[in-house]
């Protein structure tokens, strides 16, 4: 019997240090030497201080920042465990708010979120991505048409021509992947700072 379990054990043992071990740190490895910005999490740097990912979205809430995509993401009430509070692009409990479109609740927010932004600028449809949530909660782009929609309120506050703000988005734009995959986005994170600098100029 121990000459058909040795060989069973054997191969259990050599298989586990390849694949749970020798593989996993090649790749980890050969990432780090070929992408190694992605490899340590697509950080982005100000003044030598990590501010955030380009892969996880802020949230921005003051008039002369854009604003990205609501996020349902939420986490612990700090006064009572048992109960969460909204804890936005909290990326230790992504996910959606799983409503669905007969949710009374849903219905009730949009409805608030567009009369909201029909107020700040009356002139152009809302875009829905500044309305909806992701599936993720951690959405870091929106797209074209949605910073688009908020350069009058973030030139008034800045003080600045909208020509300049949109130029700003129209060059921070990056466009479907290979010119085939996916669609148009601007990431809020690189624009705000794009922002900043025009600014501080």
């Amino acid at each position: 019997m121990l000459r058909e379990i040795r060989p069973a054990i054997l191969v259990l043992l050599v298989l586990t240090l390849i694949t749970g071990l020798a593989y996993p740190l090649a790749m980890t490895g050969i990432a780090g030497v070929l992408f190694p910005g992605q490899a340590q999490g697509s950080l982005i740097e100000k003044d030598g201080k990590v501010i955030g990912s380009a892969l996880i979205g802020q949230e921005f809430k003051e008039d002369k920042y854009f604003h990205g995509r609501p996020s349902a993401t939420l986490a612990p009430d700090p006064a009572n465990s048992s109960k969460t509070v909204s804890a936005p692009y909290n990326a230790a409990n992504s996910g959606g708010s799983n409503l669905g479109p007969t949710s009374k609740a849903l219905a009730d927010r949009l409805k608030e979120d567009v009369e909201k932004l029909k107020a700040e600028n009356p002139n152009a449809p809302v875009p829905v991505d500044l309305v909806t949530t992701s599936g993720s909660g951690l959405d870091p782009d929106i797209s074209p048409e949605a910073a688009l929609f908020q350069v009058p309120r973030v030139a008034k506050a800045r003080n600045l021509p909208e020509d300049r703000v949109r130029q700003l988005v129209t060059d921070n734009t990056k466009g479907r992947l290979g010119g085939l995959l996916g669609e148009p986005r601007v990431n809020v994170l690189a624009l705000n700072l794009a922002l900043d600098t025009a600014t501080a100029r």
